[in-house]
Parts: structure tokens; C-alpha cells; sequence
């Protein structure tokens, strides 16, 4: 059974930061992309960063949105991937979910189609 844990969510401070993480277990996602996305109230469910793995190299993407504020990363050991978040706004509130890859399909990764598994989330909330 695949399971995908947040942690690391809470109430910051705008231009603080946080640190998200997000443990799988249940099977590897070394090879396939991980990702985060975010949902806000009355909003739809939006891409926030992904990690995809090619050839043994990761390459990643971002929302225009957090683009040098937010910096994902992975941990393939751990089986781990890693959301830091700085400089946050109070925009940035919302429940923020993990996101795995489990068999490669033609949707692009920013979509929610390309991933197979999700987090239960964890809540950011940003404070003015």
C-alpha cells in the first residue's frame, strides 16, 4: 500500500519561510516525478513544483508563482521529497499536497492527471 505523509506545515510570518516534507513508502518513486501542489479555499487544486527524473538527472519546474522563493528537492535514500519555502506570502496560504508519479503517462507535469498517488496535506498559513 503507497503512502504519501506531509509534515513541516504551520503559521509563519509573511517573508518567513517553512519547510515541507513528504515521506513515501509502499514502493519507490526514484525513477518517476514528484511534486507539490497547493489548494486554497473556494480554489481549484494548482501546480506549485515538480522533480522529474531523466536519465539519472533531476530537472525541476516551478509556478511562475513561487519561482525563486521556493526550491524543491529529493532525497531518493529516504525515498523523500522536500518543499522549502521562503520569503512567503500571504498568498501562499493553502493546504499543500504531495504528489507521486506511478506509471509514466503523456500529462504534462503540472497537471494533477500525471500523478497517480497524493498526501493527505498539511496547512501553510501566512499571516500579514
Amino acid at each position: 500500500q503507497v503512502r504519501l505523509v506531509e509534515s513541516g506545515g504551520g503559521l509563519v510570518q509573511a517573508g518567513g519561510s517553512l519547510r515541507l516534507s513528504c515521506a513515501a513508502s509502499g514502493r519507490t518513486f526514484s525513477t518517476y516525478a514528484l511534486g507539490w501542489f497547493r489548494q486554497a479555499p473556494g480554489k481549484e487544486r494548482e501546480f506549485v513544483a515538480t522533480m522529474a527524473i531523466s536519465w539519472s538527472a533531476g530537472s525541476t519546474y516551478y509556478a511562475d508563482s513561487v519561482k525563486g522563493r521556493f526550491t524543491i528537492s529529493r532525497d531518493n535514500a529516504k525515498n523523500t521529497v522536500y518543499l522549502q519555502m521562503n520569503s512567503l506570502k500571504p498568498e501562499d496560504t493553502a493546504v499543500y499536497y504531495c504528489a507521486a508519479e506511478g506509471v509514466r503517462k503523456g500529462a504534462s507535469l503540472t497537471t494533477t492527471s500525471r500523478y497517480d498517488y497524493w498526501g493527505q496535506g498539511t496547512q501553510v498559513t501566512v499571516s500579514s
